[in-house]
């Protein structure tokens, strides 16, 4: 290899990932160079092989490669070429047997493979990499696990997954796997210990294995638990419920995976896994591979020594599980032995070795085994009892679990007590009994081992605590949980940085051991073996980054950069004398020597570390190797303890390698069996060594911020005297700076940690937090600075001085070396300053160190501007962090200066001060003679100070401007508060000009919370809580302001509970907003939403009381007023009464109609003051009418009643339905009693009168008395006025008629654009937005283009302005549409219900024809030169086609345009009527229910008879009779035959049956023009000639059509088209046509069937 090795000290070209391998650590060793093509990546060592990783993912092999075809030691590198065409991202070797992951997370093996270490079956060796499968059973069909990354022991391999799940194969318990010690398992298995934990890299030792794991958070608290075995699929833990108790079980053995024996042959069920590659044929053999030690005896003697005490372990165990509680005296007995084992083993470290007790390794165990099960119940109960409140019971009885940096949910409402609670007895998780006596040293900072306990009824789980041996009770756990309350968690719960969870790698971590363990390696405090991982416990909380195991011993590397190690060390290889080390302990390292990574070998251990310069060293732990030695390896690993220990042959702590500058930046150091390798670069343009130097100082500052906390913070605030030192107002301060710096220290651990594994892997930008997550760092700093000026203004700092007397004494030589203070003789309380203030000084040096890295960038890169942008902003932060250190410290200085009245309730944390007038610099204008006025600027309040008293004006809702100057030499500034309006007087011109940049500077910080130097806006956002007396006091107002006065959006908050939301205006509600008052009494409160003026409601809104009752209406003054609807009663749901109509000054005054659903009655009159006055009528559910007058809401006075059967009485009432007074009383028969009548109606009444019978005397003269209803009404013009005054308010005219037409459309306008813009608000903050979006969106867009309102009326326009009202009348947003739509609602409201009553019919007709003359009128104010009503317009060349249009095919029954007659009927009637139709309709059927039954009882009988009959028996001539009809679906014609029915005429039929869906009698007219039309049609093809109709031959066809329509109510529809009918269109050829329908309804309802 002399080619390919070279010296060190040479220049062997290539920059980056240089590889340089030694032997030993004398001063003659010279590290040789690897030479490869390529830079080098990753390097793993085996025994006596390496395996290198370089660029591109191409794999090399060096070193004694047994397995290959050639099996001899090579010194060239050797390419795999079985991994050619995969890129690979990592590699890994065990002792004899290597291993890589792809890219895609695939895993190759290859090596010796005799214990299934290559998870291989059925081959001794694998000689090149081959594909090893990690298959998931899921339901059915099983998965491809990817993975991460490899580790590799002596015979077994673990693999991390992308999930974070351990994956283990190979042979004996260093696998974990339930029952896999006894042979090997030659199938990747899954570490079910482990899984549901997130475990972050694996190591593996000669036969042990390690874990580091994330703490468990409040977030994995919710991951589901492992219910059963991913292999046999049988359930890990079984629980038997007792009575008063659960017993869980833990004795899951899992008899798949494990691969049988040549002696035991497979059981046929096992079937070998489908994607196990086809490999060479050739069996394992029984012999061992070259260079496995012996060890294997020593493991059957401890296996034999465990099944000595097996009956003890058995009869134990079964005595926990038989019993519901443990035997106390046997717990006891273990604890004893075990403490007395932990003696034994301190002795023989200086004795001998294996002299501790078998039964120490049993008793461990089966403690181990009751603790895990333990850790593993916790989650399974909570997840099987949730019925218990188990997490509410955890978070009482027990602290949580030690928080995570990553994946943890964010805890941020916790009190401080609760996170002084959880800190103070925060719980380890499921670890180890460890040693007992290390964790009793502890003191007050011991943790509870359980991750959980049960304790309410019968569920109530008993678990045996690893610490203490104990049943902990509910009790015993209140009392440890409340044993201390004073500590802070200086640890920041949920991580650093909760919302970059991912991004930092965690400190909060465990380490997890098992395996073989008979040299301590496990570090659990004893040298048993443990065939599960166990946490080792004294190392959690020690903030573990990497584990690194060697042949027999295991390295920790903690985030402080220490070292803890244990196992063998019987060459000195942990890095200190205490021989062997069963739990971990720091190696001795030199002080300021930083330990940044390390690799162990068989009897060696390397580390990696910071020293005075940028540059790595490296130190070397463990056994010299000198030269020749290199073949006799195998045999100094089985020669005794004492034979290796010769003068000069290994290390009594870590030494420093010599060669190790020559070396450039080492990245990452490997050992292995006694090789040592080094990864390096060369310094190219500085841009390494900035890199170096950026993650040296990061890590250096670490632990600078890390002492700091432990050795300064924590002592402090777990003084007990700290409380009454400082006062409840500091110490929450002092508590907020402790968790802002343990956050701060935290974040830079964890950035310290990425920049080491940075270095590690890639030393580019990639990965650089900083640079890609500036905002972190620059906001924690931030947050930070603040929380340090808090405490320094409130005089903290001063306040600590007795403290830190009793902390540090009076000499605190501490305090001076940590905060770095040169100067001698200063003060406790001043070193705290400089310490609190020492880690701003390090913003600046990243941002030196940034600007250092960009200088290794081309100018123009993006790298570079990357770094450029990054490096501002760390710049400009430092400068702000200055400022505000120096604000503080003024502020700090004002307040000891200041009178002491005010200071205390001026005094707050975040209070700075910007300037103050204790100069004379300014004063109050107008002052007083001897008045003091003292003005002083802070950063969020002015404050006036008078003698003794003071006035705080928050810079929110402040306002300055200066106040020109005139002759008077005057400079004055005004200022403008909410409620006060001051002016004040400056010395000078510039003193005015700085007080109004200070204010106006001050003001506008105060708003943004940015510190631009700009005016403040004269508009702004503020809260503000009045003060002064009046409706405003002490109510607090959140919203827009301007000029001192709320306007805009807000809310407005008073103190007894009332709120108001919605828009201001100069400082009073105006516009829409949302009012609500609670009403004590009831519970419950008044509610507003509408319209609002000057204060007041005003307009349109709806009021909700208390009482149940809602108005829906008009307001004015804060009153009811205009028109409005009334529903009372105790549920809306079942209003008992309704009332609807007019009101004035909150009373109901005018025409209303009220609905007494309770007697169920409708008063359809005038009302004033709440009372029914003058004329009005009732109508009853029971048939009754009356009609007549009120008096004190009372029928008094004249009045006529109806009754269902028509009789009538018309006389004097005087009270309701009572008689009194002369009348007519007329019997249905036309019998009537006149005279003097006394008596409620319907309970005999008193008579004094005459009785005619005018039938039987004057037989030819008719004298029946027919009442004429309707003249004791309301005139329909009376009814609903307020309705259409608000209309014409809305259009800006005082009276109808009385206003400017141009005034009327700009309100037009402005209605439709505010109301757009209010409905637009309220949908986009509810939850359904764009309701508005298609139907209304389109109305508004036709309402955009108005009609011309000037100039002569065309067709044209005529046709314009209707189409406008049709879209105008369709939305409410518009003044029209909104009165269509209250009138649709008061019609209804009067005519539906106990309304619709047959007698209301010509009142309900005269109202609708009331509504058109009145909406006509407003058109015609909008549209001056729309001619009156029956007026001609002028014709034009468009108004034929317009008059054919109607008929066209696509719109057949659409209304017929008005023609040239200007006509209410015609323009507004199809908007009106169809909104109008059904209550109407029904009063029309209900009149005409007799006349139609008769007309349809003919209709029936008459249709029984077949066509020609009919024809026949109505009178039509036979030359009009159809000899045969069209067939639409055969499309030929069919004869016309006796029994032929419904077929002729039957297209006539089915247009006519088509009135029954038209609203408007136009389009019914237009329905009977097309009858006409289609039977003229089939007579004139029937005649073949054209054919002129006479009445007589016209009249039998209609009949008969009408006939075969059959619709139902037809004498409705009639009545209803000649009630309604355009009067334009009655006396033509359209009015001939009706006459015709009608005259067939009377002639159907008298015709005889004989």
């Amino acid at each position: 290899m002399e080619t390919q090795r070279k010296s060190s000290g040479e220049d062997g070209g290539g920059e980056r990932g240089l590889l340089h391998a030694w032997r030993g650590y004398s001063c003659s060793v010279t590290p040789e160079r690897l030479l490869l093509p390529r830079p080098i990546l990753q390097v793993a060592l085996g025994a006596r092989h390496a395996v290198l990783l370089v660029e591109g993912g191409q794999v090399y092999s060096v070193g004694a490669l047994p397995w290959k075809q050639k099996a001899s030691e090579t010194t060239d590198p050797t390419l795999e070429g079985a991994l050619s065409g995969q890129r690979v991202l990592t590699v890994a070797a065990g002792s004899f047997h290597c291993g890589a992951v792809t890219e895609d997370g695939g895993v190759h093996m290859w090596g010796d493979n005799g214990a299934g270490q290559c998870g291989l079956s059925g081959l001794s060796s694998v000689p090149n990499p081959t594909p090893v499968a990690l298959m998931e059973p899921e339901c059915g069909s099983a998965q491809v696990v990817s993975v991460l990354e490899l580790a590799c022991g002596e015979r077994h391999t673990l693999a991390l997954s992308l999930q974070r799940e351990v994956w283990a194969w190979g042979g004996g318990c260093q696998l974990g796997l339930n029952g896999a010690a006894a042979s090997s398992v030659w199938r990747p298995r899954k570490v079910e210990q482990l899984a549901g934990r997130r475990v972050l890299q694996v190591a593996c030792g000669a036969s042990h294995s390690l874990a580091l794991v994330r703490c468990l958070g409040p977030g994995d608290a919710q991951r589901p638990p492992v219910d059963k075995c991913s292999h046999c699929n049988q359930l890990l833990y079984t629980m038997t419920d007792k009575e008063d108790h659960v017993i869980i079980s833990d004795g899951h053995c899992c008899p798949l995976g494990v691969e049988p024996t040549e002696d035991d042959p497979p059981a046929p069920a096992l079937k070998a896994s489908p994607s196990e590659p086809v490999l060479p044929s050739h069996l394992s053999s029984t012999s061992e591979p070259p260079g496995v030690t012996s060890s294997d005896s020593a493991h059957t003697q401890d296996s034999g020594s465990l099944a000595n005490g097996g009956e003890e372990l058995s009869s134990a165990v079964s005595r926990a599980k038989s019993s519901p509680y443990p035997d106390e005296r046997a717990v006891k007995e273990y604890l004893r032995r075990l403490s007395d084992n932990t003696q034994a083993d301190a002795k023989t470290a200086a004795g001998g070795r294996h002299a501790l007790l078998p039964s120490a390794g049993l008793a461990s165990s089966t403690l181990n085994n009751l603790a895990s099960c333990a850790s593993a119940v916790g989650e399974r109960v909570a997840s099987t009892y949730e019925a218990l409140s188990f997490k509410k019971m955890m978070n009482f009885y027990l602290p949580s679990r030690p928080p995570s940096s990553e994946g943890a949910a964010e805890v941020g409402d916790l009190t401080a007590e609760r996170v002084r609670l959880e800190d103070s007895v925060q719980t380890k998780k499921s670890c180890s009994t460890g040693d007992i006596h290390e964790e009793e040293a502890e003191g007050l900072r011991r943790r509870l081992s359980l991750p959980g306990l049960l304790s309410q009824g019968r569920y109530a789980v008993q678990l045996l605590s690893s610490s203490y041996g104990l049943q902990l009770s509910p009790r015993l756990l209140r009392r440890a949980a409340h044993s201390r309350m004073r500590a802070v968690a200086l640890t920041p719960l949920g991580g650093a940085v909760p919302e970059t969870k991912e991004l930092l790698p965690s400190l909060q971590t465990e380490v997890w051991s098992w395996g073989r363990g008979e040299h301590g390696q496990l570090g659990h405090g004893d040298c048993s073996d443990q065939p599960q991982p166990l946490c080792i416990k004294s190392l959690n909380n020690k903030e573990v980054v990497r584990v690194v195991a060697g042949a027999q011993h295991s390295l920790a590397l903690t985030a402080q950069c220490q070292v803890f190690s244990w196992g063998r060390n019987n060459c000195g290889q942990l890095g200190h004398m205490e021989t062997p080390s069963t739990v971990p302990r720091l190696a001795k390292m030199s002080e300021g020597i930083r330990v940044w990574d390390a690799s162990a070998g068989e009897r060696h251990s390397l580390l990696l570390a910071d020293g005075d310069c940028i540059q790595p060293i490296i130190y070397y732990s463990g056994q010299q190797v000198k030269d020749g030695e290199e073949d006799e390896e195998e045999g100094v690993a089985q020669e005794g303890e004492g034979d290796e220990r010769q003068a000069g042959g290994y290390t009594q702590q870590p030494v420093l390698l010599p060669f190790c500058m020559n070396l450039g930046y080492v990245s990452s150091v490997s050992a292995g069996g006694g090789r040592c390798m080094a990864l390096s670069d060369r310094n190219m343009m500085g841009l390494i060594a900035s890199f170096h130097e950026l993650a040296s100082t990061e890590r250096k500052f670490y632990g600078k911020l890390y002492n700091i906390k432990t050795q300064v913070i924590r002592p402090l605030l777990e003084l007990e005297s700290l409380s009454s030192a400082l006062g409840q107002a500091s110490l929450g301060v002092l508590q907020t700076l402790a968790g802002q710096f343990g956050h701060l220290c935290h974040l830079t651990g964890q950035h310290s940690a990425s920049l080491t594994s940075n270095l590690r892997r890639c030393r580019g930008l990639q990965g650089l937090l900083i640079l890609e997550h500036h905002d972190i760092f620059l906001d924690s700093y931030s947050d930070y600075c603040s929380a340090v000026g808090n405490f320094q203004v409130m005089g903290g700092f001063q306040s600590l001085a007795k403290p830190l007397l009793d902390v540090f004494g009076k000499s605190p030589e501490l305090l001076q070396r940590l905060s770095e203070c040169s100067e001698e003789n200063t003060t406790a309380p001043d070193l705290m300053v400089a310490l609190f203030y020492l880690p701003l000084r390090h913003v600046q040096e990243y941002g030196r160190l940034l600007l250092k890295l960009a200088t290794c960038y081309e100018a123009n890169s993006e790298d570079y501007k990357k770094l450029q942008d990054s490096w501002s902003k760390f710049e400009a932060l430092s400068l702000q962090l200055k400022r505000r250190r120096k604000e503080a410290e003024f502020t700090f200085h004002f307040w000891k200066s200041f009178p002491g009245k005010m200071t205390d309730s001026l005094r707050k944390p975040q209070r700075r001060l910007i300037c103050e007038s204790s100069n004379k610099a300014l004063t109050l204008q107008n002052a007083g003679r001897f008045s003091v006025n003292w003005f002083i600027l802070f950063n969020d309040a002015l404050v006036h100070a008078q003698f003794s008293t003071h006035h705080i004006f928050p810079l929110a809702t402040l306002w300055v401007e200066p106040i020109p100057e005139d002759d008077s030499s005057l400079h004055g500034l005004k200022v403008i508060t909410p409620e006060e309006t001051f002016t004040l007087l400056a010395s000078s011109p510039s003193e005015k000009s700085k007080w109004l940049r200070a204010i106006n500077q001050a003001v506008d910080q105060a708003l943004s919370g940015t510190e631009q130097k700009s005016e403040p806006p004269i508009s702004r956002t503020a809260s503000y809580t009045f003060y002064k007396e009046g409706r405003l006091k002490e109510a607090t107002y959140e919203g827009c302001w301007v000029s001192g006065k709320p306007h805009g959006s807000g809310v407005l908050k008073w103190p007894d509970g009332r709120i108001y939301t919605g828009t201001f205006k100069n400082g009073l509600e105006d516009g829409f907003g949302e009012f609500s008052a609670p009403n004590k009494s009831l519970n419950k409160s008044d509610c507003y939403q509408g319209h609002w003026k000057d204060g007041k409601m005003h307009g349109p809104g709806t009021y909700r009381y208390a009482s149940g009752e809602v108005y829906d209406g008009s307001f004015q003054d804060g009153v009811r007023h205009g028109h409005g609807m009334l529903r009372s009663g105790k549920l809306n749901t079942s209003s008992p009464s309704v009332f609807i109509g007019q009101w004035l000054q909150d009373k109901k005054t005018g025409y209303g109609v009220f609905d007494d659903i309770t007697k169920g009655e409708k008063f359809m009159g005038m009302w004033q003051d709440h009372l029914r006055q003058g004329t009005g009528v009732v109508v009853t559910q029971f048939g009754l009418y009356y009609e007549g007058a009120f008096k004190d809401n009372k029928m008094a006075g004249t009045g006529v009643l109806v009754s269902e059967d028509d009789t009538t009485y018309e006389g004097d009432f005087s009270d309701d339905w009572t008689l009194s007074g002369k009348g007519v009383l007329t019997m249905a028969n036309g019998d009537y009693l006149e005279g003097s009548f006394s008596g409620e109606w319907g309970s005999g009444l008193k008579v004094t009168g005459s009785y005619f019978k005018p039938h039987l005397f004057d037989s030819g003269k008719d004298k029946t008395r027919a009442v004429k209803l309707g003249r004791l009404c309301v005139s329909a013009e009376e009814k609903w006025q307020a309705v259409f005054q608000e209309c014409w308010s809305q259009l800006g005219c005082e009276a109808p008629g009385r206003g400017e037409l141009l005034k009327a459309w700009e309100n037009i306008a402005v209605a439709l654009t505010s109301h757009r813009q209010h409905i637009q608000d309220r949908y986009a903050s509810s939850v359904r937005p764009g309701l508005m979006s298609l139907s209304h969106s389109k109305t508004l867009e036709g309402l955009e283009v108005v009609p011309h309102h000037e100039g002569p009326i065309t067709v044209e326009r005529y046709d314009d302005i209707r189409t406008y009202l049709l879209n105008a009348c369709d939305t409410p947003l518009h003044p029209l549409g909104q009165l269509v739509e209250t009138l649709v609602a008061v019609y209804r409201m009067t005519y539906v219900g106990v309304g619709a009553n047959r007698r209301l019919l010509p009142l309900a007709v005269t109202e609708i024809k009331s509504y058109l003359s009145r909406i006509f009128q407003i058109v015609r104010f909008l549209f001056p030169d729309v001619p009156e009503e029956g007026a001609l317009i002028p014709d034009s060349a468009s108004s034929f086609q317009m008059k054919k249009e109607p008929s066209a095919a696509d719109a057949p029954l659409e209304s017929p345009r008005p023609g040239l007659v200007a006509s209410s009927w015609a323009l507004l009637l199809p908007v009106l009527l169809p909104r109008l139709y059904p209550p109407l309709f029904t009063l029309y059927a209900l009149e005409k229910e007799k006349e139609d039954d008769l007309y349809w009882e003919c209709v029936l009988r008459l249709n029984k008879q077949p066509d020609l009959a009919l024809l026949a028996f109505l009178g039509v001539q036979q030359k009009f009779w159809p000899i045969s009809t069209s067939v639409p679906e055969a499309g030929d014609k069919q004869l016309v035959v006796s029994s032929t029915k419904d077929s002729c005429f039957a297209s006539a039929v089915e247009t006519l049956q088509q009135i029954s869906t038209t609203f408007t009698p136009t389009d019914k007219l237009q329905v009977i023009q097309l009858t006409f039309e289609e039977i003229t049609q089939v007579v004139q093809s029937l005649l073949q000639q054209d054919f002129l109709w006479s009445m007589d031959e016209l009249f039998p066809v209609f009949l008969y059509v009408v006939l075969r329509a059959r619709i139902r109510n037809l004498g409705s529809e009639v009545s209803l088209m000649e009630d309604l009918m355009d009067p334009s269109v009655q006396h033509g050829e359209l009015g001939i046509m009706f006459t015709t329908l009608k005259a067939c309804y009377y002639q159907i309802q008298h015709e005889k069937v004989t």
